[in-house]
């Protein structure tokens, strides 16, 4: 697949520390893994060493349905990186996860840069692969389910 936006931004990467890792690794295999603690069992993101809840330090990462809804979004017009330049408009989602506790993940809409964008609109992750880039990545895009 090709990008949503266009080339030049820098490819993500995993922490230094790794603690990202199997999100990442998740993502290259079409998944969506979230960290969850082995104690407690709630949900957490972003990653952390330490269970928000019950500071645990037993965490472990899940797979969860890439499906959720539109808690809050923005329509960014200005660009924000030399490689947004030529970009126009484009749509900055913060997701909410019902099958992961509610937690929020930010991604970009996909689609339309002018679609209407209703608060509780259900949207479905899209995996983006960037094989050919070195190193390869993967994004977790978002689109509306209508």
């Amino acid at each position: 697949m090709t990008g949503y936006l266009k080339p030049g931004l820098p490819a993500p990467a995993p922490a230094p520390d790794g603690l990202d890792a199997p999100f990442w690794d998740g993502l290259a295999q079409g998944r969506l893994r979230i960290q969850r603690c082995n104690l407690c069992d709630g949900w957490q993101w972003g990653p952390e060493w330490i269970c928000h809840r019950c500071h645990s330090f037993d965490l472990r990462f899940d797979e969860t349905p890439a499906e959720g809804v539109i808690f809050s979004h923005q329509r960014v017009w200005h660009p924000v990186h030399p490689a947004l330049a030529e970009q126009g408009p484009h749509i900055i989602v913060l997701v909410e996860l019902p099958d992961a506790g509610g937690v929020h993940i930010v991604g970009n809409l996909i689609g339309d840069p002018m679609q209407s964008l209703d608060i509780g609109a259900s949207v479905r992750g899209v995996f983006e692969h960037h094989l050919d880039a070195d190193p390869e990545f993967t994004l977790l895009q978002w689109e509306r389910v209508d």
